[in-house]
């Protein structure tokens, strides 16, 4: 293990997962975002939206010395990119899920700890006009298929992340003006429904928290941040097993650090 121990409480582990679309990860650090993680003690943090390089990744802007990292970046400069770090080292670490449109865009890393597999992942935003909502709807597709591969493996997966998509009216504030808009679209919110229902993924935070109001993105319009007008876009999905595990859940609103909150779920389960 690197740089510590896991919680405890009795006899139970805590595994913390945190995950955050940071929006330029550069501009996130200078808000004090790695110092608040390394407050919250996590085991894994998993990142979205980089906008970043390899080369441009200082240790030192992170102070997150003590975990492991992996990350897959975009080959377009200043574009998407995902990371995970990790107290633990991960016995295995895959970029990419085999589509090369998807991949060259840094949408996805995996890591594997024993039988439990972490993934940071960020859906595109089909927001940008309708190129881009075509290239999202050809990731759910293909996605959907990768879901399938990952639910093969019999193994326990959580996958963190920016999915681009509000699932229910209780997941967004202003649903009725939102139906005909990318995010809340009736393709979109079908598709994440077959993965719960069909492939049998759980959405970890509403397992624990059924509350309206419950928001992990506000547009920088207006006051959206100020009057919680906002977006529950941002998932821990799970295999049953692990899902099951869940103790504990919160949103972090008291600093904001991107457009994004950080989504924190404590499981009562060993990594590695």
């Amino acid at each position: 293990m690197v740089g510590g121990s896991r919680r405890s409480i009795g006899l139970s582990i805590v595994l913390r997962v945190i995950t955050l679309n940071v929006n330029g990860v550069r501009s996130a650090a200078n808000k004090g975002l790695f110092r608040w993680l390394a407050t919250q003690r996590p085991d894994v943090v998993c990142l979205q939206e980089l906008k970043c390089h390899e080369a441009d990744l200082d240790a030192r802007l992170h102070g997150l010395k003590a975990f492991e990292s992996c990350q897959a970046f975009a080959e377009k400069k200043g574009y998407s990119g995902v990371a995970l770090y990790s107290r633990t080292t991960p016995d295995e670490v895959r970029r990419g899920f085999a589509v090369r449109e998807f991949d060259a865009e840094g949408r996805y890393v995996e890591a594997r700890f024993g039988k439990l597999w972490v993934i940071s992942l960020y859906l595109p935003s089909g927001s940008a006009g309708p190129h881009r909502q075509a290239s999202k709807f050809r990731f759910l597709k293909r996605f959907a298929l990768h879901l399938e591969k990952l639910k093969a493996r019999k193994q326990e997966i959580i996958l963190c992340g920016d999915w681009n998509i509000a699932h229910h009216e209780i997941d967004l504030k202003n649903w009725r003006s939102n139906q005909k808009n990318s995010g809340f679209l009736p393709q979109e919110r079908a598709w994440l429904t077959r993965i719960f229902e069909e492939l049998g993924f759980v959405d970890v935070f509403r397992r624990l928290n059924q509350k309206p109001d419950q928001y992990t993105w506000w547009s920088n319009r207006g006051e959206a941040w100020q009057k919680n007008v906002g977006w529950r876009i941002d998932y821990q999905i799970a295999t049953p097993g692990v899902a099951a595990t869940a103790k504990k859940e919160s949103i972090y609103k008291a600093k904001r650090f991107s457009d994004h909150a950080p989504l924190t779920i404590d499981y009562d389960y060993p990594l590695g």
